[in-house]
């Protein structure tokens, strides 16, 4: 979205010179809305990197499993047969899955009833009362169910809310989204040293209580932002031409990101899985052991968010040193395509590292690294550039909804996660990751074709 021909139409006025650019060259709204979603990413990941090893360390341990209400029902029928790793991979996965289904709701709830920011604030304040409800181990259950309802409430409402802070003509909307994804990572950086330390050498409930309280934290910049944010449904920037209601026009366009929803799900398959079977691998095999004494797993989750954060900038500096120096470079689409290739290097050295290490050998950490350095490249060709593509695109009277339906894919990745994470237990290792490169080389076959049959739908919206 960044390249000048993917917006050939358009004319740049005058008023976008004097656009606010308190914040980095961006408007103060940005900054503000990118600390909040940072403080609710800590939260949201620092129960991802705690949740798997805490059900397979301890509460589906046969001596806790007891104690959560309403378990047995559910393993009487919904999860009949599992337990152990599989049971934690299929609650980790409807878990997840759930948490990025409920966008598509919250939106909903926010275009036709609440308007995004009582619906934001309502999903703050929910999302805080499930982090702090995991400190008992019976509302665990209860827990999990706050939390996907005050995401699905929260979501899809801040990011629509970075879109509108732009005019339709601003060049500036992708590198916002690659700023708001920055301030995301340094949250996923932060959550593992912070709460999974605390989880994992404290005491569970210590990480889950610090994510809680960092919710909390966000909640208040939110109220304080008031002032530099767009008011619920108007774009300050909007042309007068604008029309708050769908048309004709719009609807190819719309087909076309329904068309691009699965796809992005299978391509994303060994991202999401990084906080699955991957932890659990890494927590019983990979050499964590320095100098006598043993890092959290919990920690690989930094390595991965930290080369996450550098690739982000350094593929964002790239790119505008590119667009500079030759005026073009690829669109939307291309940059997917770019990105899936990364993400299937990645994938192999996953493969190679499990194919060194058989039996009882733990796996040294160079060919894991390695995994995180190309999947890192390729996350950053991926998610902000796929996340760019549905806010340009979405017609004004469904902002809101669309940016919602975008987390479909996020929802049936994670739901698939949740089943081909079981298998880790039974599956050869070699054999696991390769099917992840599958996914991966699917999505790059995928996008290539999407962008020669619905690469002109997706250019322009104007």
């Amino acid at each position: 979205m960044t390249a000048p021909e993917a917006t050939p139409e358009l004319e740049f006025h005058e008023d976008t010179s004097r656009d606010d650019r308190a914040f980095l060259g961006h408007p103060k709204g940005l900054g503000y809305l990118s600390f909040v979603e940072g403080c609710e990413r800590f939260s949201y990941y620092s129960m991802q990197t705690l949740l798997v090893l805490y059900m397979v360390k301890y509460l589906l341990l046969p001596e806790n499993i007891g104690k959560v209400v309403g378990l047995a029902w559910l393993r009487a029928g919904h999860y009949a047969g599992l337990e152990g790793q599989p049971l934690a991979s299929a609650i980790f996965g409807d878990y997840t899955s759930l948490v990025y289904l409920t966008p598509v709701l919250g939106g909903i709830v926010a275009d036709r009833w609440l308007g995004r920011r009582a619906a934001l604030i309502a999903g703050g304040v929910i999302m805080s009362l499930g982090h702090f409800l995991m400190a008992f181990e019976g509302m665990f259950l209860f827990a999990l169910l706050s939390l996907i309802v005050g995401v699905g409430l929260f979501k899809g409402n801040i990011a629509s809310q970075v879109g509108e802070l732009y005019g339709p003509n601003d060049l500036r909307r992708a590198m916002a989204f690659q700023i708001f994804y920055i301030a995301i990572n340094v949250s996923v950086i932060a959550a593992p040293l912070i709460a999974g330390t605390a989880g994992e050498e404290l005491g569970w409930h210590y990480g889950f209580g610090t994510a809680g309280v960092v919710m909390v934290i966000g909640l208040v910049l939110y109220l304080k932002a008031r002032p530099w944010l767009p008011e619920d449904g108007k774009s300050p920037k909007a042309e007068k031409t604008a029309s708050g209601k769908l048309t004709r026009a719009d609807l190819p366009r719309l087909g076309a990101l329904a068309v691009l929803i699965p796809v992005l799900a299978v391509a994303m398959l060994t991202n999401q899985e990084i906080f699955n079977a991957y932890l659990v691998w890494a927590d019983d095999k990979f050499a964590l052991t320095f100098f006598g004494t043993r890092l959290p797993t919990s920690w690989m989750i930094t390595v991965d968010a930290t080369l996450s954060f550098t690739m982000l900038v350094a593929v964002a500096w790239f790119w505008k040193w590119q667009g500079e120096r030759t005026g073009r470079e690829p669109d939307e689409l291309g940059k997917m395509v770019i990105g899936s290739v990364f993400i299937i290097i990645g994938g192999m050295c996953l493969v190679i590292a499990a194919a060194t290490a058989p039996g009882d050998a733990k796996v040294g950490l160079f060919w894991p690294v390695m995994f995180h350095f190309f999947n890192s490249i390729g996350f950053a060709h991926l998610m902000p550039v796929s996340l760019a593509l549905f806010t340009k695109v979405a017609p004004k009277a469904l902002n809101a909804t669309v940016v919602g339906l975008y987390y479909l894919a996020f929802f049936a990745a994670n739901k698939a996660v949740g089943i081909v994470g079981g298998w880790y237990s039974s599956m050869d290792t070699m054999h696991f990751w390769l099917l992840h490169v599958a996914s991966a080389a699917f999505g790059l076959v995928a996008f290539a074709v999407l962008k020669l049959v619905l690469g002109k739908t997706l250019a322009d919206p104007a």
